[in-house]
């Protein structure tokens, strides 16, 4: 008989919820001709010729050998020029670093700024893979509320500041509210967080998917910013390139040989093939996720349309930013069990408010990876099963 802590892994793993995502999907798979209003990805790939040349460039020897803990150079440098240009972010005294993802980025930055014990503050509805890291890395999150419109609650953050914490984690577009954090907002977060001499941790992956008259604000572009500011940003959404796990970071130089240490230990570097892809993509394709936008925008029209219509949920439903929408349902339910039962009887999954820390009834509702067809179809299933589940 083994003993129990080899049976059941560490402490540190058993104290973190199963992520929903997965849980979801395991349950769609059993469903034959399911769709999925979960999954945040979108539904085209990356553009064509940047796929073909990030080919041709493996077939050099030596871009199969291991690459520099920062990241290829020519991204580097492209980056650089994205930054300044799109972002406002002039580099002084800071550094980029490229990534398996922004995921594994916030978990190199958390084990180069926390310690067992610290607190990093996350704001509700919460992006639950952020709560999972700090987690496991010991640390504590420290949860505040928005207000009922899901926009930061600044002074609720101020009180929520203690000694133990290291940083102010936002998300803007947020997921999973759909919500694009104020300028002003983001704006009084980091000063705070400058004030009381923590980081703030800005998650920008969905940059690109911003709607109507709202736009994307970085705080990294803040005068007197970069020093306490680590920018997190991604391919993932803006490129199709979800799969190929390359995102990446902004720091302060005085961070540099914590996050060198921890990357090569974890990472040593990120996948060359997929710096190659990027690489190209901010070359000859800066202007893709506009060019892209069009089947998404339609679908969040639909969404919004016929969501709005729906009484078992309140209004008015926000979708400003991302690929989201986070219903709030009127009936207080089993939100699991909920998203079970419109998965085995309605054909149709979406991830539950309560993964995301809600305390109401909410459901993430995810518009950007479908088709014209699915996204029909998978509304009225998800309408449908609505109507069914909660009139009872």
């Amino acid at each position: 008989m083994k003993p129990a802590h080899q049976q059941e892994g560490s402490r540190r793993a058993r104290q973190v919820d199963h992520p929903a995502i997965p849980y979801v999907n395991r349950l769609l798979r059993r469903v034959e001709g399911s769709i999925s209003l979960g999954q945040g990805t979108v539904s085209y790939p990356p553009p064509e010729d940047a796929l073909k040349k990030s080919l041709m460039c493996m077939e050099q020897p030596n871009e199969h050998k291991y690459g520099r803990i920062r990241g290829l150079g020519l991204l580097v440098h492209r980056l650089e020029k994205k930054l300044k240009r799109a972002n406002g972010v002039t580099l002084d005294r800071q550094k980029i670093y490229v990534t398996a993802g922004a995921n594994m980025a916030f978990n190199t930055l958390l084990m180069a700024i926390a310690d067992p014990g610290d607190e990093i503050i996350l704001i509700n509805p919460c992006y639950f893979n952020h709560k999972m890291s700090i987690e496991m890395n010991g640390c504590r999150a420290a949860l505040v509320d928005s207000d009922e419109d899901c926009r930061p609650d600044i002074g609720a953050i101020s009180k929520a500041i203690s000694k133990k914490t290291r940083a102010v984690v936002s998300i803007s577009p947020n997921n999973p509210s759909g919500r694009v954090y104020s300028k002003e907002a983001l704006t009084a977060i980091n000063k705070l967080c400058a004030k009381h001499g923590i980081y703030h941790i800005s998650d920008e992956a969905y940059e690109d998917f911003v709607y109507e008259e709202r736009s994307h604000f970085s705080p990294g572009s803040l005068s007197g910013a970069g020093q306490h500011t680590l920018s997190l940003f991604s391919f993932s959404k803006s490129y199709g390139m979800a799969s190929w796990r390359v995102g990446y970071m902004v720091i302060p130089d005085k961070l540099r040989a914590a996050v060198e240490k921890i990357q090569d230990t974890i990472l040593i570097c990120a996948p060359v093939i997929s710096q190659h892809l990027a690489a190209e993509c901010l070359l000859h394709y800066a202007d893709y996720p506009k060019r892209n936008m069009a089947a998404i925008k339609k679908n969040r029209s639909l969404f919004l349309a016929r969501l709005s219509q729906l009484e078992l949920i309140k209004q008015p439903l926000v979708s400003e930013g991302a690929f989201y929408i986070y219903a709030n349902v009127k009936k207080r339910v089993d939100d699991y069990r909920l998203i079970t039962q419109l998965i085995k009887q309605h054909k149709v999954g979406l991830i539950p408010g309560s993964a995301f820390n809600s305390v109401d009834t909410h459901l993430r509702i995810s518009f950007g990876a479908l088709s014209e067809q699915d996204a029909d179809l998978g509304l009225r299933r998800l309408l449908e099963g609505l109507r069914q589940l909660l009139s009872s």
